[in-house]
């Protein structure tokens, strides 16, 4: 697999992330015709190119067992859809090596391929997001929030932290509409103002 970067800023904190586990990705200084990609993957099985977002690649991960995931992946599913409220949103759940980071937000290769060629055909007007698929939220159970809402799925502010983990992982995976960046922001002042009491 040859992961590739399109937006240093954008995608920084999975470039640290593959920094970290000594990975490396092709960073791209201008985009890259979908199409060329298909064409080269198509002329030589050994090549698949994955955007570095695409999803949490095995040596990002820790083991845990299917018994643990299980129960935490039926607890959380239902609170981060009642909390974001997207019924489609698809949750996973791992024990990633970096427990700084809550969550990760991926989107499939092919979504991100089939958006980039509606761009390229200067669509930009129609809704995109239709053509990127559903959104995967991987939660990260080494990280310290995402065991408390996992204990506390009842909790006063618990809705509150979810939908911020969400907008985290979604900023860092592609820009947030206007609505949905007014909203982050007066949830971010929200927050810190429980933590001054």
């Amino acid at each position: 697999v040859i992961y590739y970067v399109t937006d240093e800023a954008q995608q920084g904190q999975y470039i640290r992330m593959f920094k970290e586990n000594d990975m490396n990705a092709v960073i791209l200084d201008s985009d890259i015709d979908s199409s060329f990609i298909a064409q080269l993957e198509s002329r030589n099985e050994h090549y698949e190119f994955k955007r570095i977002d695409a999803d949490v690649t095995g040596a990002l991960k820790e083991e845990i067992s299917e018994e643990d995931a299980k129960a935490a992946l039926d607890s959380l599913t239902d609170l981060f859809k009642k909390a974001v409220g997207k019924e489609e949103l698809q949750i996973q759940v791992e024990k990633l090596k970096d427990a700084s980071v809550a969550a990760v937000m991926t989107v499939s290769e092919e979504g991100h391929r089939m958006a980039d060629m509606m761009r390229q055909y200067n669509m930009d007007g129609m809704n995109l997001d239709s053509f990127m698929g559903p959104e995967t939220l991987t939660l990260n159970l080494s990280n310290n929030l995402v065991d408390y809402l996992l204990n506390h799925a009842d909790g006063e502010h618990t809705s509150l932290f979810a939908q911020q983990i969400y907008d985290l992982a979604k900023i860092a995976n592609h820009p947030l509409k206007p609505e949905e960046m007014t909203a982050f922001v007066q949830r971010s002042n929200e927050i810190m103002t429980l933590l001054t009491k």
